[in-house]
C-alpha cells in the first residue's frame, strides 16, 4: 500500500532552518553540553507574574469556552486604548481582530486581501516564514532587495520598481526580523502612497513595535486606516508559548476577517486572552520597560565586540532582539560557520540562509536573548574558535 501523494507545495516547502538548529542545540544539551542559545527569537524572561495570575484565574473560574472568532470585547477595547496611551491613534476596538499568534492574522490578511495566483513582495532579508505564507495563499512571494544603505529596508522607489501587473501587496516590519531595523515615518508614508496609486496592500507586522530603543516611530494604525498591522503578545510581552496575536484591519474588511477567523481558526485561546488583560497594568509595563532597557545594553555590548571578531553589523538594529551580521570574513558560508560554531563552542546561531534565498550565506543572524553574562561569555567562547582560523 502506498501513502497518499503530498500537495506540490509540502514538497519543496524549505525548513525553518533555525527550528533545526535549534534542535540540534537541545540534542547537545541532552547529552551534558553547555548551550548558549542565541538562535531562536524569544525572549528569555519569563512571562510576567500578573499575566501568568490571570491565567490561572481564568482557568480557576473554569473560564475556558470559546470566545468569538476575532476576540473578547474586553481585550479589543484594551489594545484600543492601549493604541490611544502608547501611538496617540483612535483604533476602533471593532477593527481589531485577536488570533492565534502573528502567524495566523498574517495568513488572515492574505487570505482577504490576496488571491491565488498574485504577487507579494517581501524584503531580502526578511522573516523566514512569510515566504511560506504567502505560498500557502497559493500566490507568489516576490523578493525585494533591500540594502545596507537603507537600513535593510525597503523604499517606495524600490518598491515602484518591483511592482508588476500582478502583484497585489507588500509585506512590510518594524523593526525587522532579522536585521532589527526600523522603517521611518517618511518613508512608510512614501511607501504607503505608492502602494495605493496602485491599487494594492500594505500589511505592516509590527510585533516587535515596542521593543524600540529610542524614539519609537507611531504605528502604521496611527494615520493610516487602509494598512493591515500585525501584531502579538509574544515578544514585548513575553508570552510566546501563550499562542495571542492581533490584527488592526481596514473599516471594509471587518466582517470578512471575522468570517474568515470562524472557519479557519474558529477563535483564539480564551485562557491566553484572559491572561493577556494583566499585560497592560502599569506595573507590568514598568517591568516591560526594564526589560527593553535590559535588551538595549545587550545590543550595546554586541555592537561593540562583534566588528573585533570579523562579523560585521552594516546596519545598526534600533529595536526587537537581533543583530544581522555579514560573516564573509571567515571564508564559509553560514550554514558552515554556524554549524561549525555550535560544534565547537557549544553557541547557536542562525544562518542567514533563512531569511535571505540571495544572500543568506554570507550572513549570520544574532539573538541576544540571553543575560548580559551570557552574552560576554558566548563572545570569548566566539573569539576562541576565530583564533583558531
Amino acid at each position: 500500500m502506498r501513502d497518499p501523494a503530498l500537495s506540490g507545495f509540502a514538497e519543496v516547502v524549505e525548513p525553518f532552518r533555525v527550528m533545526d538548529i535549534l534542535a540540534r542545540a537541545q540534542a547537545a544539551e541532552r547529552s551534558g553540553r553547555d548551550i548558549i542559545h542565541l538562535e531562536v527569537g524569544e525572549p528569555d524572561f519569563p512571562t510576567p507574574p500578573a499575566v501568568i495570575a490571570a491565567g490561572r484565574a481564568a482557568l480557576a473560574e473554569g473560564d475556558t469556552r470559546y470566545t468569538p472568532a476575532h476576540g473578547t470585547q474586553a481585550l479589543r477595547e484594551a489594545l484600543s486604548a492601549d493604541y490611544r496611551r502608547r501611538h496617540g491613534a483612535e483604533v476602533d476596538p471593532e477593527r481589531i481582530v485577536i488570533t492565534a499568534g502573528a502567524s495566523a492574522a498574517i495568513l488572515l490578511a492574505l487570505a482577504a486581501g490576496v488571491n491565488p495566483g498574485e504577487e507579494v513582495l517581501l524584503p531580502d532579508p526578511g522573516y523566514a516564514c512569510n515566504r511560506q505564507f504567502v505560498a500557502a495563499r497559493g500566490a507568489t512571494p516576490v523578493g525585494l532587495s533591500v540594502q545596507a544603505e537603507h537600513a535593510f529596508q525597503p523604499t517606495a522607489e524600490s518598491i515602484a520598481a518591483a511592482w508588476g501587473a500582478n502583484t497585489r501587496a507588500v509585506l512590510l516590519g518594524s523593526p525587522a526580523n532579522p536585521t532589527g531595523t526600523c522603517l521611518s515615518r517618511d518613508r512608510l508614508a512614501a511607501i504607503v502612497e505608492t502602494v495605493r496609486k496602485r491599487g494594492g496592500l500594505v500589511i505592516m507586522d509590527e510585533i516587535y513595535a515596542q521593543i524600540v530603543f529610542d524614539t519609537p516611530e507611531p504605528s502604521a494604525a496611527a494615520g493610516f486606516p487602509d494598512v493591515v498591522v500585525i501584531n502579538s503578545f509574544s515578544k514585548y510581552f513575553a508570552m510566546t508559548g501563550w499562542r495571542l496575536g492581533w490584527m488592526v484591519v481596514p473599516e471594509a474588511w471587518v466582517d470578512p476577517v471575522r468570517r474568515l477567523a470562524q472557519n479557519l481558526f474558529v477563535a483564539p485561546g480564551t485562557v491566553a486572552q484572559a491572561a493577556a488583560l494583566a499585560a497592560f497594568a502599569p506595573e507590568t509595563e514598568a517591568l516591560l520597560q526594564s526589560q527593553v532597557q535590559e535588551l538595549k545594553a545587550r545590543r550595546d555590548v554586541l555592537l561593540d565586540a562583534l566588528p573585533r571578531l570579523g562579523l560585521e553589523v552594516q546596519a545598526r538594529p534600533e529595536g526587537a532582539f537581533y543583530v544581522w551580521t555579514d560573516c564573509r570574513a571567515h571564508g564559509v558560508d553560514s550554514e558552515a560557520l554556524c554549524a561549525r560554531i555550535l560544534d565547537e563552542t557549544g553557541v547557536a546561531l542562525t544562518p542567514g540562509t533563512d531569511f535571505s534565498p540571495t544572500r543568506g550565506r554570507d550572513y549570520v543572524r544574532i539573538a541576544y536573548t540571553q543575560s548580559e553574562s551570557r552574552l560576554r561569555e558566548a563572545l570569548e567562547r566566539l573569539q576562541t574558535v576565530f583564533a583558531r582560523g
